[in-house]
């Protein structure tokens, strides 16, 4: 899990200075494939899942 967790760390970084810099091509795509797999695999998931419904659910209502 430790390592889970710093891969997760690690790509969300490289995915941010990535977005910052506007450097965007495949290499991005794949950071931020991996980061979403390895955040996936962390105890983050339950979070951003709720997240993510609490989004869905509040759309139709704007």
């Amino acid at each position: 899990m430790a390592v889970t967790v710093s891969l997760a760390l690690l790509f969300g970084f490289v995915l941010f200075m990535l977005l910052r810099s506007k450097t965007l091509g495949a290499g991005s795509a794949f950071v931020a494939v991996m980061f979403g797999f390895y955040l996936a695999s962390t105890g983050a998931a339950d979070t951003v899942n709720q997240l993510m419904n609490a989004i869905v659910t509040a759309i139709p209502d704007l």
